[in-house]
């Protein structure tokens, strides 16, 4: 069955999301016997099955596609219109994520307008050529958490402190099901909103994440990013400033100065001192960075050798193996045993400045209780206990 529709919405999609025709083609083509052409879809009319897949990969509604009106390409509108390119270039399920969590932040942006809640800038704006150590140091007392042991706790506590200077943090959590995984690690949106993925296997790596995406927000400098240390070679004059100085910002931030001081006592870290691998797994302790990531900074402040930084890092990575390895053995005597082994998809950390903002709306009468509902992910009968005892 054909239908009319205006084929020019999907050449704005395609753009929206900096995809190619034949991505788009790619994805809709999945377990079809007989391929769609891009003669199927630059027609002014197309066939309602062909329509329904494109919609699965942009998720607007078919009723998106019928409104004759052209869209406009407003740089406000999407940072795929703002910027040429990326440091780490996004995969489709990559753009998915940014377009959905662009499309939640503008939301939220608006019934805050509407319901006069201030979410106003309180930082100001750096610059590359500010130190990005002192920068970490300066701020530190005021965007960390008290420290805790427990990873989940401390990005838990970390995301409800930068709420409190009015920064949205999102997460998002791909299944282990999910067709197309992002391969991003994070990303920051004008003008206030962080978004992390869950990396339930590496909590420390991030809590990094967040601290550099912190940077750029302090930059006001947008980008999305894949923090994977493991690929970090001996040519890193790659990064651009901007990424260096968010991941010096970063690593001093949870360093702390106490710290710093201590893994500057060693000028070279090499087989004279066994690495410092004590020093490095205290630190590792006491500040939820990893400890990958910190022999990364000392590789990148020249104070490793390359060779030295590769085979510590092979190293660490067979610990990594061998601890996975040893837990999923631990898993398999205890269902052996008769335990019951309940495994449950991760739900994201909500931030309790949208709950507040929620909050605030639905007291204002800007949202009805379904719309409160859905966006905190709550059962109408838990209303009142939202509502009254907030997000804690």
């Amino acid at each position: 069955m054909k239908i009319e529709y205006n084929k020019h919405r999907v050449e704005y999609l395609l753009s929206l999301f900096k995809m190619t025709g034949e991505e788009l083609l790619s994805s809709i083509n999945k377990d079809l016997k007989s391929p769609v052409t891009w003669e199927d879809i630059d027609s002014d009319e197309i066939e309602l099955n062909y329509l329904k897949r494109i919609d699965k990969v942009f998720n607007k509604g078919l009723l998106y596609y019928y409104d004759p009106v052209v869209p406009v390409k407003d740089k406000k509108v999407s940072v795929f219109f703002r910027k040429e390119s990326f440091t780490t270039e996004p995969n489709i399920g990559a753009r998915k994520r940014v377009r959905e969590f662009e499309d939640l932040k503008t939301q939220i942006s608006a019934i805050s307008i509407m319901s006069k809640f201030d979410l106003k800038r309180m930082l100001r704006t750096y610059s590359v050529e500010e130190s990005p150590r002192e920068v970490a140091f300066s701020l530190r007392e005021d965007l960390l958490p008290v420290f805790s042991s427990d990873k989940r706790e401390f990005l838990k506590s970390y995301i409800n402190k930068l709420g409190k200077y009015n920064i949205l943090v999102f997460e998002f959590v791909d299944t282990f099901n999910k067709k197309e995984k992002a391969n991003i690690d994070g990303f920051y949106i004008e003008p206030n909103a962080i978004v992390l993925k869950r990396n339930q296997d590496a909590l420390s790596r991030e809590i990094f994440t967040l601290s550099h995406e912190l940077g750029h927000y302090l930059l006001r400098k947008e980008d999305v990013d894949e923090l994977d240390f493991a690929k970090v070679t001996d040519q890193n004059n790659e990064l651009s400033d901007v990424e260096r100085w968010c991941n010096q910002f970063a690593f001093y931030l949870l360093l702390g100065e106490e710290n710093a001081k201590k893994l500057e006592a060693i000028a070279q870290y090499d087989h004279r001192v066994d690495y410092g691998h004590d020093l490095v797994a205290g630190i590792s302790r006491q500040t939820n960075l990893s400890r990958l990531a910190i022999f990364t900074n000392l590789f990148l402040q020249h104070r490793m050798t390359f060779n030295d930084y590769s085979n510590v890092r092979e190293e660490l990575h067979e610990q990594y193996l061998a601890r996975k390895e040893k837990e999923k053995l631990d898993r398999e005597s205890r269902k052996a045993a008769g335990e019951k082994i309940k495994g449950r998809n991760p739900k994201p950390i909500q931030s309790d400045l949208i709950f507040d903002i929620y909050n605030y709306a639905l007291n204002k009468g800007v949202v009805s209780e379904y719309e409160y509902c859905s966006a905190l992910n709550i059962k109408p009968i838990d209303i009142s206990r939202v509502f009254y005892e907030g997000s804690h």
